[in-house]
């Protein structure tokens, strides 16, 4: 009962409102930032609720099952990372054996879920931008891992999501060191790939392949595809300020202090791709494979050194 609770409330609701808002957040500093006034508060919400009230179409030769579900098991997957990420935020006792690798592997989902869905479809641009999705996934996976590896380094090699916040608590946050710093950065660059958002947007694309992964999905569907990519933008820099900051405590200060770092992460994701063009497919590899790689590799060898 607890955790179904968990799941709900916070895996769902919490999550959701955040992730909403940090919507608007993003869409109103980058109105800022060229001169416009922005959205209203509630405009994320107003895009959900319309889209919801709007007749889905399936496209004539699309796999219907695959089509319909691929939203879904995004959703889904989110709504579980964010679970885990409370519970071991809240209490790190709750934490089990391996829980790091199962909210990596989850944080992947969602973007398997766009492939899915863009290749069920049947339209050739969404299936261009499907294989991009893929191409970027095989770019940022190895350097977001390697970033990851040094906060299991400083926990004595644990994979628990509990044992990364009961080492920070002790020895203080991951950040402050420079392979720390060096692989928080690396996960904030990652971040950026894994929520396709400029320069990493390749996959959907609006001037080259028409909004691409997602051309053919309308109303519901294309609502829960909204909703857990702004359910992403808070479960993402979620997960770097338990593993690399020490995690939000819910009192007082500690809370504010949270809730500035996980701002300030939102700030840095906006302002990157409103300052950067989009780069192509074979640039994004080139950058995730070459010097975002070396840093994290970089930071893996000062863990060690620091070991």
């Amino acid at each position: 009962m607890i955790s179904l609770l968990y799941f709900l409330v916070l895996g769902f609701l919490v999550t959701a409102v955040i992730g909403l808002w940090a919507s608007w957040f993003d869409r109103k500093l980058t109105a800022r930032l060229q001169y416009r006034v922005g959205p209203p508060l509630l405009q994320p919400l107003y895009d959900i609720l319309k889209l919801l009230k709007k007749e889905t179409l399936i496209p004539f030769g699309a796999s219907k099952i695959t089509f319909l579900a691929a939203p879904m098991i995004g959703l889904v997957s989110v709504m579980i990372v964010s679970t885990i990420l409370w519970a071991n935020n809240m209490d790190p006792q709750q934490t089990f054996m391996g829980d790091l690798i199962v909210v990596v592997y989850l944080l992947l989902v969602p973007s398997i879920a766009i492939i899915m869905g863009g290749f069920a479809s049947g339209n050739p641009l969404a299936s261009l931008g499907a294989s991009r999705e893929i191409k970027l996934i095989l770019s940022y996976e190895l350097p977001f891992i390697l970033a990851i590896l040094v906060a299991v380094i400083h926990a004595d090699f644990s994979i628990r999501l509990g044992d990364i916040l009961a080492a920070q608590a002790r020895n203080g946050i991951i950040a402050v060191s420079w392979s720390g710093g060096l692989a928080l950065l690396v996960a904030v660059v990652c971040t950026q790939g894994k929520l396709a958002l400029v320069p990493f947007d390749t996959p959907e694309a609006e001037t080259e392949i028409a909004h691409g992964v997602l051309i053919e999905y309308s109303g519901t569907l294309l609502a829960v595809y909204r909703l857990m990519k702004n359910m992403m933008l808070f479960a993402l820099p979620f997960f770097i300020i338990i593993v690399y900051l020490g995690g939000v405590r819910i009192q007082g200060l500690h809370l504010l202090y949270g809730t500035l770092e996980y701002v300030g992460i939102v700030a840095v994701i906006t302002v990157i791709r409103n300052t950067n063009p989009r780069l192509r497919i074979d640039q994004v590899l080139k950058f995730f494979w070459g010097p975002i790689t070396l840093l994290s590799i970089v930071a893996v060898l000062l863990a060690l050194g620091d070991y």
